[in-house]
């Protein structure tokens, strides 16, 4: 995996950050979801690195990257501060302005770094994601019984990381739709990382964020801020989001360049649906903005 890639760590001055950085041509930052790595693109990096300068990161809390102290509010695993580290990471590469795509959890980050830092963001893509404060606002029976572990990790410390803990393959694995659709050496080392228990209580504070943190930055710029950037919003089509939202039209409350449409995957679509998912972001960050 990662061929002609180099890995290296990079401090950001709050965190220190695993990068996996490979090819040539425009800089383009990939983001992963939870609870996953950088090498969650190990389909489509190396396809992206023919005509990109290709640069993916493990989130501040995941895979081989640090895991600072939280605080009561849990702004260390926002995801304004997850944009920090990425901004930092470009920085330290050369890069001030750049394309990002983000899946999951990274979609989140991604587009939070669009609205906090309109200047670094030449075109935004996000993977099977609407808003964070858009699901919450939005929570019925569905999203709660579908999306339960947003609830489940966003329980006060150390419920969550004790239940997890007792058995960390269980928990990864017994999700529908997951341990089935990696390749091992992914599935390696998302269960390596995640064995480690300051991984899981980062993911639950990364859950904790969103419930708190990033839902109240999401209600503060609702109809004040839009993202500035062209958005390509890419969906599952055999999972939930799409089903649940008119997965534009409520991007286009947030961004005024919004195009996208599903993909024929389950939620893990860079690894179940990687040409479909290279051929959609490459043509979208590909054509002048």
């Amino acid at each position: 995996m990662f061929d002609g890639f180099d890995l290296s760590f990079v401090d950001t001055g709050e965190a220190t950050i695993r990068v996996r950085k490979g090819g040539s041509g425009p800089p383009l930052l990939l983001l992963h979801g939870h609870p996953q790595t950088h090498v969650m693109w190990h389909r489509i990096a190396p396809r992206l690195a023919h005509e990109f300068t290709v640069v993916a990161i493990d989130l501040r809390g995941y895979g081989d990257s640090s895991k600072p102290p939280t605080t009561a509010d849990h702004e260390p695993y926002s995801k304004r501060a997850m944009a920090r580290d990425a901004i930092a990471v470009m920085r330290h590469f050369g890069f001030e302005r750049f394309d990002v795509a983000g899946h999951d959890r990274g979609g989140r980050v991604a587009y939070r770094l669009a609205l906090d830092h309109p200047q670094c963001v030449r075109k935004l893509a996000t993977l099977d994601i609407i808003p964070t404060g858009e699901h919450f606002r939005r929570a019925d029976m569905k999203f709660g019984l579908g999306y339960w572990h947003w609830f489940f990790l966003a329980q006060p410390y150390p419920f969550p990381e004790n239940v997890i803990g007792a058995n960390p393959e269980a928990f990864f694995s017994g999700r529908p739709n997951r341990a089935n659709v990696h390749a091992p050496e992914a599935l390696d080392d998302y269960l390596r990382c995640y064995r480690n228990p300051a991984t899981i209580h980062a993911s639950c504070e990364d859950y904790r964020a969103a419930a708190t943190y990033d839902f109240a930055l999401d209600e503060a710029d609702r109809g004040k801020k839009k993202i500035a950037a062209p958005l390509l919003a890419l969906w599952a089509e055999q999972g939930q989001v799409g089903k649940w939202y008119d997965v534009l039209g409520v991007w286009r409350d947030w961004a005024d360049d919004v195009r996208g449409h599903a993909i024929d995957s389950g939620h893990f679509m860079p690894e179940e649906a990687p040409l479909e998912t290279y051929d959609a972001l490459r043509e979208f960050f590909r054509a002048p903005p």
